[in-house]
Parts: C-alpha cells; structure tokens; sequence
C-alpha cells in the first residue's frame, strides 16, 4: 500500500503550498525535493544551473528522488521537471500516489511573475512564450505520470488540499 504522495505538476501550480498544508492535515511528513537537492548540492538552486547547467541539476534531482521515493508517510513536493526522467518517474510510483497540479498559462505568469532569480528556466525576456513551451512539451509526461490531476487555476489552497484528500479517499475505495 502506498503511503506516500508525489505532487507534480509546472511550476507555480502550488506544489509547495498544497504540500505543506496536506502533510499537516494528513499527518505526514513534508519533503520539498528542491530544498533536498539544495543541501546535497550545497548552493541553491539557480547557482546550480549557472555552475552546471540544466544536465547538472536534473542529475542531482535522480539523486535525490531515489533518496526520498521510499520514504514512508510523506508528501514530497516534486520540482516541475522532475518527470522529464522516467527513472524518477518509476520511483515515486513505487510507493506514492502521483499527484499532479495544473494551472492555465496566465495563472502560472501571474504566480511566478515575483520570482525570477529562483527560476532559472523563466529567466528570459520572453516569459509567456517560454511558459508555453515548456508546458506544452511537458504535459504529456505529467498526463502520463499522474494518479490523480486537479486544476489549481480557480481554487484556494484549502480547496485544492481538501480535493486531493477527497480524491485519495474515492482512489482506496
């Protein structure tokens, strides 16, 4: 049985925030898979993407998935990319329940618009555009991984907590 759940999904789609709040109101754990790969790597994150690029990053983040993919009663807040590898995908879904986030473009531009020095890959002039590519390239990953999908775009983030909770339970029954 699994006891875990992986939350994934583009980024500001609420990983974070609806992890939090779910560890805390299912009693588990929160893991939040960068602040992991940051204290392995020693730096954050985008000191990693400039030091060694996206290839450097996504294998500190295999690293760290096989590290926490086992753990039990836990809510692992997974970075966006983290289903461009198949291995990590694999992992999580060993003993987690896969969780993915959505959110509509422009709710992404506005979440994320304060936040660029933490996104290298949203570090461009052309934000809109980047923002579609990526999740027009990733979404059949996120499809495909996925247990359970919820859109964030109209929701707080009780409602999108107390809707993974709902969708947990109707998943055991």
């Amino acid at each position: 049985m699994k006891t875990s759940i992986a939350l994934i999904g583009f980024m500001g789609t609420g990983k974070t925030v609806v992890g939090r709040m779910l560890a805390e109101k299912l009693g588990k754990e929160f893991i939040e898979l960068d602040a992991v790969i940051e204290k392995k790597a020693g730096m954050p994150i985008p000191e990693i993407f400039r030091k060694d690029g996206e290839i450097g990053f996504r294998e500190l983040e295999i690293e760290a998935t096989r590290e926490v993919a086992n753990k039990k009663n836990a809510v692992i807040a997974c970075g966006g990319g983290v289903i461009l590898n198949k291995i990590n995908i694999d992992r999580l879904t060993k003993g987690c329940v896969i969780v993915c986030l959505a959110a509509s473009p422009r709710v992404i531009i506005k979440r994320t618009s304060g936040d660029t020095d933490d996104r290298p890959l949203l570090a461009v002039t052309d934000r809109a555009r980047q923002i579609g590519e990526l999740m027009k390239f990733r979404r059949p990953y996120y499809k495909r991984s996925a247990d359970i999908a919820i859109n964030t775009s109209r929701m707080s983030v009780n409602s999108v907590v107390d809707n993974v909770i709902e969708k947990l339970k109707a998943d055991e029954s």
